[in-house]
């Protein structure tokens, strides 16, 4: 049997009743837990944000790595940064990074393909989290299917990475496009993005489940930080 190290909030964390955060979480597996400020209360949000602190800062533990704060609302944001002086707020991802800088690329390029400009929020989401895991990382907006001249135009950017994430919504149907183009796997995230009966995401979801190029994986409705955290370890050999 597997020792595991301690992986819950000790005593005295402040985090008792709130949460059980795995602060060794990227000791043993390489990369630290994320925190999703959605749907939590402002106290319990700055509790977790000051306990992540206390833990980054304090002498003889393993490094956290890069926490992310995923869909973190403009107040929460400015709660969690308070708290972290030194985190990096995105607004448009609705990402808050700490620390801040960027690590030092490694491994192969993970590509984000955007379909339009009302998926770039999920887009970045995605290419945010797989830099601060630390892949080299590059997104490319407004390729959709509509104007299939754009996508074939990057044929070359495609064929260079390691992995790929195609983020789309309405019908969905960038995702089958690129995998019939790509070497690398195809990582689909249908957005909540189209008309009545995109179903706020659900037709692109299904879409993409059924996409008949082979080497499409598929994320939630939405799910940025998962598809760019899923492509940073496919990456992450080169």
């Amino acid at each position: 049997m597997t020792d595991f190290p301690h992986t819950h909030s000790a005593p005295g964390s402040g985090l008792e009743g709130i949460a059980e955060f795995d602060f060794d979480r990227a000791a043993r597996r390489g990369y630290p837990e994320a925190v999703l400020c959605e749907g939590k209360t402002m106290e319990h949000l700055v509790a977790i944000a000051r306990a992540v602190g206390e833990r980054g800062s304090t002498n003889g533990h393993q490094p956290l790595g890069t926490i992310l704060f995923t869909r973190a609302s403009a107040t929460q944001a400015e709660a969690v940064c308070r708290e972290l002086p030194d985190a990096v707020h995105d607004p448009v991802a609705r990402i808050i990074a700490w620390p801040g800088p960027v690590p030092e690329p490694s491994g192969g390029t993970v590509l984000v393909l955007c379909a339009g400009t009302a998926d770039i929020p999920v887009a970045r989401e995605a290419l945010l989290t797989a830099q601060h895991l630390g892949r080299p990382a590059e997104l490319v907006v407004d390729v959709g299917v509509a104007g299939l001249h754009r996508i074939l135009a990057r044929v070359d950017q495609i064929a260079a990475a390691s992995a790929i994430v195609v983020v789309a919504g309405m019908d969905g149907a960038l995702a089958s496009v690129v995998a019939g183009l790509a070497s690398a796997p195809v990582i689909g995230v249908p957005t909540s993005v189209g008309y009545g009966a995109a179903l706020d995401g659900l037709a692109p979801l299904l879409s993409m489940l059924n996409a008949c190029a082979p080497g499409v994986a598929v994320v939630n409705i939405d799910n940025g930080y998962g598809a760019g955290h899923l492509a940073a370890q496919i990456a992450a050999g080169g």
